[in-house]
């Protein structure tokens, strides 16, 4: 996979040279460039950004070092163009995924007020945003999302099945996890956990799958298909949770 990162800020995105995802550049699993779009303003003052048409508050970035920049890249017709946007698509798991599946994405760090409206109408393929809130910039958000992208690329985490059971990765949260020692300052480690049993405890982790789902997060209830062994399972936990 080959990623580029059309930023002002070049240097922040040094972190992404460490663990995993460093390790993943190292064996040429991902190739991540980064571009400062700031090179490609067109103009003697290298200015990237302008006060919009109309008045408003705030300075808006313009088409030109973006469109200059994304033209100057290598790119194909299935290159995704990715807009960093408190407007877009929430990014999620089962975006991730899909990304994880493509050999070319571009993402767009913006800054100031907002883009001009020609980059997202004829340049982008994508809008996406972490989340409902502001950020000064979309380079924070970019790290998360080719975090998480990256991590679902083959061979990268070594084994396919390290993610499979992760947090959204079925659909709901994951089980509660436990190591040694078995009982710490008499917090204990339930006993099914160390049973030997797989079917039961393969039972008790879907059981406390759906519960973390239902108590935290019952939005990811109403789009999940449940089998009829998770409906058993979740009409316990709603009588347990009566009583």
């Amino acid at each position: 996979m080959k990623i580029d990162i059309l930023t002002l800020f070049p240097d922040m995105f040094d972190s992404l040279n460490h663990s995993i995802l460093g390790k993943a550049r190292e064996k040429n699993l991902v190739n991540i460039n980064t571009v400062d779009y700031r090179k490609f303003s067109g103009n003697k003052h290298n200015q990237v950004d302008d006060y919009p048409f109309g008045g408003g508050q705030g300075m808006v970035l313009k088409p030109e070092p973006i469109f200059n920049a994304v033209e100057s890249l290598k790119k194909h017709s299935k290159t995704r163009i990715i807009l960093l946007c408190p407007q877009g698509e929430r990014f999620n798991e089962k975006k991730a995924e899909e990304l994880s599946k493509e050999d070319h994405l571009i993402f767009i760090c913006g800054h100031y007020e907002g883009y001009d409206e020609r980059i997202r109408e004829y340049l982008v393929t994508d809008e996406l945003s972490i989340g409902d809130f502001i950020l000064t910039g979309g380079e924070f958000a970019a790290m998360a999302m080719i975090d998480s992208i990256v991590r679902l690329v083959p061979n990268v985490l070594g084994k396919e099945e390290s993610h499979k059971d992760d947090s959204f990765s079925t659909g709901l949260l994951e089980y509660p996890q436990y190591t040694r020692p078995k009982d710490y300052k008499g917090m204990s480690v339930p006993d099914i956990l160390t049973s030997g049993h797989h079917k039961n405890i393969e039972i008790y982790r879907k059981k406390e799958s759906l519960k973390r789902t239902y108590l935290r997060r019952p939005d990811l209830l109403e789009t999940y298909e449940l089998d009829a062994e998770e409906e058993i399972l979740l009409e316990q936990i709603k009588k347990e949770l009566k009583n």
